[in-house]
């Protein structure tokens, strides 16, 4: 479900977004709540997504009643040991910042699917790591597609057509989800393409964004690496290694066909 939520949050424009956020918080104007109310009855996924929103305000509001922690005022106020000019400001300041923080992330992972829920970002991480089995074989004689997939989702073989060749396969899993990445050389070059079973992970903000055959291609900067994400069969894939935007994705959106 939470995938199909999260399509319909990307595709909303800013405004949109204000006006869901509005009504969740009760500060929508009167004259605009009918037509908001009557967009959000229309679409299951616009009414999970005000609910989760609506827990958000409910727990950020809490946290601003709330009396603070001793543990946090105390990992607060420790931001301002050793500036002895401003000990007196920076504890009451630091603590408004991280009050303000814990509520963003409450709300964050709320509307994100909950706290276990994997990301582009767990993806990545997973496709730095070594290779623990060897490369899989060729499929057929077309030269297109290695004899591996993720639920009929096929990993690419680019050593005909672009001179990568695939070294070897890690089979991980992410949060409870099942992974898999394929590693491939050209040089002294390497890329790693992942592939994540079960239903598309949130697309993550930012970046820049480049439609190849009706297919967007994301590419963002991922713990100081260039990471291209996309979608194939409704599964999320992920593309990272030693390559410039331009080149990541035209590998990423070579032509297979998107189920295979």
């Amino acid at each position: 479900m939470w995938g199909a939520v999260s399509d319909v949050a990307s595709q909303l424009s800013p405004a949109e977004l204000a006006d869901l956020c509005a009504l969740a918080d009760g500060t929508l104007p009167p004259e605009r709540r009918a037509e908001v109310e009557a967009r959000v009855a229309g679409s299951p996924e616009l009414q999970e997504l005000l609910e989760r929103q609506r827990q958000a305000v409910i727990a950020t509001r809490t946290l601003v009643s709330d009396e603070p922690s001793s543990s946090l005022q105390g990992a607060v106020e420790g931001l301002g040991r050793g500036r002895a000019r401003s000990r007196r400001l920076v504890p009451r300041i630091a603590f408004a910042g991280a009050l303000a923080a814990a509520a963003a992330v409450v709300a964050a992972i709320l509307l994100s699917g909950g706290p276990g829920a994997p990301t582009v970002a767990d993806a990545a991480r997973l496709a730095t790591e070594a290779p623990a089995q060897p490369a899989p074989h060729p499929a057929g004689t077309a030269g297109t597609r290695l004899a591996i997939g993720v639920q009929g989702v096929a990993f690419p073989d680019f050593a005909r057509a672009y001179g990568w060749r695939a070294v070897g396969v890690r089979h991980g899993r992410i949060d409870g989800r099942d992974a898999t990445v394929v590693y491939y050389r050209k040089g002294g070059r390497r890329l790693a393409y992942a592939i994540v079973a079960g239903s598309g992970l949130p697309t993550p903000a930012g970046g820049q964004t480049e439609v190849r055959g009706a297919v967007p291609y994301r590419a963002v900067r991922l713990n100081d690496r260039l990471v291209v994400t996309w979608r194939r069969g409704g599964h999320t894939c992920v593309l990272v290694g030693d390559a410039p935007r331009p080149e990541l994705v035209k590998l990423a959106s070579w032509p297979l066909s998107p189920s295979r």
